[in-house]
């Protein structure tokens, strides 16, 4: 049987430079905590089909994040990931019974303004930091990346509310974003995507990701957590602005 390293739809070429923006995306998030995921995802949708870009970079988040998670697991707050856990599969298992076609401008806009409230805005009650807020946090960005692939920043700014510490900050983003990429392999193959025709390239991917966190990672700890707070706000920022630069293109109002 043959084996079929690329699909199709991507020459040489493009999989060479896409694997060198997954080891320096990966260093990014690594070193301040987000970003890398959703410029990889901007970097994949200008060259992959649009059927193929939120599956497969799903499964890329997937490897990247765990990765992550694995080798900052001494840094895990386990207790928010136990609250974390049970909304990815409500949220995810309600997306999945649902697949609606959701205007993305609604999405894009929500999305920035809360990733905008939470960096900038007064701080949520403690409340919110209890189970039951990590559960709904969980289970509404679990819901809405099945359709947008983009609430990394949203999860961030959430968890980066309960901690200062930067490698706590950064570990525990990386688990609960290795929880939330999970169920969307069972998702979209029932949904007839088809895995194995990208499998070479997305594990190619993982490995390129898997060496930017590595170094990203030696990067962070020679950083303090006040400086990597600002950058993190920063990132997050930048992200948001995008998001609603996006939104006034899908609803047209420039």
């Amino acid at each position: 049987m043959e084996v079929v390293l690329l699909p199709d739809s991507l020459s040489l070429p493009v999989a060479a430079f896409l694997l060198a923006c997954s080891v320096l995306t990966s260093m990014i998030t690594a070193t301040l905590g987000a970003g890398g995921g959703v410029l990889l995802l901007v970097l994949m949708a200008n060259w992959m089909p649009a059927a193929a870009i939120i599956p497969v970079h799903g499964m890329i988040q997937l490897g990247s994040n765990g990765g992550r998670a694995l080798l900052t697991r001494h840094q895990v707050d386990w207790k928010v990931i136990g609250a974390f856990a049970p909304g990815v599969l409500v949220g995810t298992g309600l997306g999945a019974w649902l697949l609606v076609d959701l205007p993305a401008s609604a999405w894009q806009l929500t999305i920035a303004l809360f990733v905008l409230f939470l960096c900038w805005g007064p701080a949520l009650p403690r409340a919110s930091f209890g189970n039951t807020g990590i559960f709904l946090a969980s289970g509404l960005t679990s819901f809405i990346s099945l359709f947008v692939g983009a609430t990394g920043p949203l999860v961030a700014a959430f968890i980066k509310q309960i901690h200062r510490d930067r490698l706590t900050t950064v570990a525990t983003f990386a688990t609960a974003m290795t929880l939330q990429h999970a169920p969307k392999a069972l998702v979209f193959t029932v949904a007839g995507f088809v895995f194995p025709d990208w499998l070479p390239f997305i594990l190619a991917m993982i490995a390129s990701g898997f060496a930017g966190t590595w170094l990203g990672l030696h990067v962070l700890r020679s950083l303090s957590n006040r400086w990597f707070h600002q950058a993190f706000n920063l990132i997050l920022t930048a992200l948001a602005a995008r998001l609603l630069w996006q939104a006034g293109q899908s609803a047209g109002w420039w």
